[in-house]
């Protein structure tokens, strides 16, 4: 019997340990622009709730206290324009990240069912499909409504906008047509909005919005964290919302599956989701941030391609991605190449922005 990690590729991350090496040499040391994992303090509300929920000697429940399914829902309508939501409509997670990797085989998908994903995208999708033993295809979002992708087999398609790594938005008009084309061939869609509130050329488009599902969440899902938007990476905080039908049937997998969040964080989840105050604070630093290292990159000679929004920018400067990655750590500047998110991305590197402002400063003038 083989062992579930013989059905995983390799992970991704331990091919760019020569390239930290190299950039850990600097004199001034490295600038990790690699991972996208916050930097800056969790808000001090949010700790605060924390340790206010402490004292939580019992086992938290999967579904969340209703404290939490309200905050959820509250922000849903306040933020995506979602209506009618209902505590049936959402499921608190143990961080999004979680819930891609083992939805496939918490829907009971396996060998003969196929998991789509878009061509550039998070690794953890096909990773997912893997562990279920399903197949895995990829698509582009721009010709599935035009037949690109045959629907036989596919059971689960996965939407990512904004995108990681890219940073695209989809727009309303794209997010419609690929919500009907899962609809007409009934294919459980999930969108990963982890990114929504990080938008900084476009406003993104969450596919619970009535223009986009038609006011109705039959076979729509869409999948939230507060990693981002409130520093909380490290609380493992995030929620699915939309079908009832869909996340009740998880809800009683993962009830079996002890998949449950902390009471703390609970608690401070309620608090990151009823204040957009600290939001909006920090997308002022990544604003900043996002502006020094693109021009800073354009000034040396990439080109960026999309990062609309997210916390990325997705640069190129027509090699190959390693060739990239290796001349940027010789400045002591790690970066994540293009071709861990597909053969697609091979020309391009992924320039995180979750960097200190001083580390931030450090790479634009070793860039100049």
């Amino acid at each position: 019997m083989s062992a579930v990690s013989d059905r995983l590729p390799d992970f991704p991350w331990d091919k760019l340990e020569p390239y930290k090496a190299t950039a850990a040499a600097h004199p001034d040391g490295i600038v990790d622009l690699s991972v996208g994992t916050p930097v800056d303090p969790v808000p001090e509300l949010i700790q605060k709730a924390l340790v206010a929920a402490a004292d939580s000697p019992g086992y938290p429940t999967v579904w969340g206290t209703a404290e939490l399914r309200d905050a959820i829902t509250g922000w849903c309508a306040r933020r995506l324009g979602a209506r009618d939501l209902t505590h049936r409509n959402v499921l608190p997670i143990v961080g999004s990240k979680e819930l891609v990797a083992w939805l496939p085989t918490q829907l009971g998908l396996g060998p003969g069912d196929k998991v789509a994903y878009p061509r550039l995208a998070y690794p953890t999708y096909e990773v997912g499909a893997r562990l279920a033993r399903a197949e895995h295809v990829t698509y582009d979002v721009e010709t599935i409504a035009a037949g690109d992708l045959d629907p036989a087999g596919v059971k689960l398609l996965w939407l990512n906008s904004p995108s990681n790594p890219t940073g695209r938005v989809l727009s309303k008009d794209e997010l419609t047509r690929v919500v009907a084309w899962a609809r007409a061939h009934g294919v459980l869609l999930v969108s990963d909005e982890c990114y929504l509130e990080l938008g900084w050329e476009a406003d993104p488009v969450s596919v619970l919005h009535p223009d986009v599902c038609g006011g109705s969440y039959e076979g729509v899902v869409a999948v939230h964290s507060l990693s981002k938007r409130s520093n909380l990476a490290g609380y493992r905080a995030a929620f699915a919302a939309g079908d009832a039908a869909v996340l009740g049937d998880l809800l009683q997998i993962r009830k079996h599956g002890g998949m449950m969040t902390s009471a703390p964080t609970q608690a401070a989840a309620v608090a990151a989701l009823g204040d957009d105050t600290h939001v909006g604070e920090q997308r002022e630093r990544y604003a900043a941030r996002r502006t020094a290292l693109r021009d800073a990159l354009l000034g040396h000679g990439f080109r960026i391609e999309h990062s609309e929004a997210s916390l990325y920018l997705w640069a190129t400067r027509d090699e190959s991605c390693w060739d990239t990655v290796a001349h940027l750590a010789s400045l002591g500047i790690l970066v994540a190449p293009g071709d861990f998110y597909g053969e697609a991305g091979r020309d391009f590197v992924r320039v995180a922005m979750t960097a200190t402002d001083e580390r931030v400063a450090a790479a634009v003038s070793r860039l100049r």
